[in-house]
């Protein structure tokens, strides 16, 4: 049975057509339309029909689809609650979606879908427990138990970018303040960078060539290559972050008891860079050490591919 998966970012609609062993057969990408829900859901309808198209073509039948999107999404796979950077509220996704394309739809957090991915077809494969951690921009999330998805009585649940870490601390555009994503996310990892050139040039140099010399023109890119280049300003800046991450999936560790974690986002294209201090930090901060069974910490392997194999899988399911 064939599914087709669709992820919805905030710049572009990227849907493959899903097989059950979750490989991607075919592709589109479309631009995302700004705060327009009827436009965004005619974009995924016409990607949608343009994959039917082609499959047809060589006689095979797409049976259902399913939809990621970054945002809060109802314990009926049906209803965006919220997704600020789409312009949705209480958008009826899936109702308005199955009108256009005439097949069932499944509406699923982004990060919900990544994780299913992960577990099924990617580092997760033979865990049953597993915790989905997706550092970009912010912290996604995603929780995998007892070999199924755990979304919570509402349908948000492993929204763990937003439990907070600091009292008081960094305001988050959630409205809370010290939220885990303020210090343990591609943001941060930027915010760092940022600051380290503007109060010490000569050490954050090699950031700063990369950058034109504009310490507001450091990215995450160019600390990642700073970093694998092995500059020391920028090895640091991964040290920082690690250390906030591992601690907080230490907590989460202490809470939900996974066999692992699954690290992937942006920030995790460092790979080692990024992964050594995490696992460190996880290792000190960790409740019971140095006796419990410690979960296993392990790099996502599907990239930018799992929200649409994900999304397509649990469409099939």
């Amino acid at each position: 049975m064939l599914t087709i998966g669709v992820d919805i970012g905030g710049t572009k609609v990227a849907a493959g057509v899903v097989d059950h062993d979750g490989q991607i057969l075919d592709k589109v990408k479309y631009p995302t339309p700004a705060d327009d829900p009827g436009g965004l859901a005619a974009v995924v309808a016409r990607a949608v029909g343009e994959l039917r198209e082609r499959r047809s073509g060589k006689g095979e039948d797409v049976r259902a689809v399913g939809v990621g999107v970054a945002g809060f999404v109802d314990e009926d796979r049906a209803t965006v609650q919220v997704a600020v950077n789409l312009g949705l509220r209480n958008e009826p996704l899936r109702e308005r979606l199955e009108g256009l394309v005439g097949l069932p739809v499944v509406i699923e957090n982004d990060a919900n879908a990544a994780a299913w991915a992960e577990a099924r077809f990617g580092a997760g494969r033979g865990s049953d427990h597993l915790v989905c951690i997706t550092l970009g921009t912010g912290i996604g999330g995603g929780l995998v138990m007892d070999g199924r998805l755990h979304r919570g009585r509402f349908g948000v649940a492993a929204e763990v970018g937003h439990y907070r870490v600091v009292p008081h601390g960094r305001r988050c555009p959630c409205g809370n303040q010290g939220c885990w994503e303020q210090y343990a996310s591609g943001r941060a990892l930027v915010a760092e960078g940022r600051e380290r050139a503007r109060t010490d040039p000569r050490g954050a140099e090699r950031m700063l060539k990369l950058a034109e010399g504009d310490a507001e023109g450091i990215s995450g890119h160019v600390i990642t290559q700073a970093a694998l280049e092995g500059d020391a300003a920028a090895l640091d800046c991964f040290r920082t972050v690690g250390e906030w991450a591992g601690a907080g999936m230490a907590d989460l560790a202490a809470i939900l008891d996974p066999e692992c974690f699954v690290v992937g986002g942006g920030v995790s294209d460092a790979g080692a860079v990024l992964l050594e201090p995490i696992r460190d930090s996880f290792a000190r901060h960790v409740p019971g050490r140095p006796n419990r069974r410690p979960a296993e910490i392990r790099l996502a392997e599907l990239g930018g591919e799992a929200g649409i194999a994900g999304a397509g899988d649990l469409a099939r399911h």
